[in-house]
C-alpha cells in the first residue's frame, strides 16, 4: 500500500492495478472498469490536493471509483434496486461519505461559475424559476417582458449551466416538454 504521503494522484497512478481488481470483481465488466477508472483519474485530477482525505486515501479512491460507477449507471437509465446500491456501495449514511461531499463541491463551484457567466437578468430569472419557483407570468410582469421572452431566457440559462456541468438538460414545461435540449 502507498504511503500516506503520496498526492492522491500518486497514490492513484501507483494503487492502479489494485483498483482495477477491485472493481472487476465489483462490477464484473472490464469495458465499465476501464470507463470507472478513466472517470475516477478526472475526478481525481480535478480535486487537486488530496488535502480533503486525512486517513484511508486508498478506501477513499475506491469509494470515487463506485460512486463513479454508480453515476454512470444512473446515466445510463439502469436504475439500480435500492438493494443493490447499497450492495454496491457499502454505505450506511451516505452524507459522511467523502468522496461525493467532494464532487458535490465541485459541481456547486462549477454551478456557481456557470451562473456568474450568465448575464443579470438570466440570472435572477433562473433563480426566480426554478429556486423561488414563481410562474413564468409573475416573472415576465416583474421584468416587464413576455411570457415567451421570461421562457427563453430561462432556456438559455439553463442549457448554459447544462454544459458547463456536463449534463443534459429536459425540458419540463412549456411546448416540448420532455425533449433534450
Amino acid at each position: 500500500m502507498a504511503s500516506s504521503s503520496l498526492s492522491l494522484m500518486g497514490l492513484f497512478l501507483e494503487w492502479q492495478p489494485e483498483l482495477r481488481k477491485r472493481l472487476r470483481r465489483r462490477l464484473g465488466s472490464d469495458d465499465l472498469v476501464n470507463d470507472v477508472l478513466q472517470e475516477t483519474y478526472l475526478r481525481v485530477e480535478r480535486l487537486g490536493d488530496a488535502s480533503v482525505v486525512s486517513h484511508n486515501p486508498a478506501g477513499y479512491l475506491f469509494r470515487m471509483a463506485l460512486n463513479v460507477a454508480a453515476d454512470q449507471r444512473q446515466a445510463e437509465s439502469r436504475y439500480l434496486t435500492g438493494e443493490e446500491v447499497e450492495e454496491l456501495l457499502h454505505i450506511a449514511d451516505e452524507a459522511l461519505d467523502p468522496a461525493r461531499i467532494a464532487h458535490a463541491r465541485i459541481e456547486i463551484a462549477a454551478l456557481e461559475h456557470a451562473m456568474r457567466e450568465l448575464t443579470e437578468r438570466q440570472r435572477a430569472i433562473l433563480i426566480a424559476a426554478r429556486v423561488d419557483d414563481l410562474p413564468q407570468q409573475e416573472i415576465a410582469d416583474r421584468f416587464r417582458i413576455s411570457v415567451r421572452m421570461v421562457g427563453k431566457e430561462l432556456k438559455k440559462a439553463l442549457e448554459h449551466c447544462g454544459d458547463r456541468l456536463g449534463r443534459r438538460v429536459v425540458q419540463r414545461f412549456g411546448p416540448g416538454a420532455g425533449k433534450a435540449s
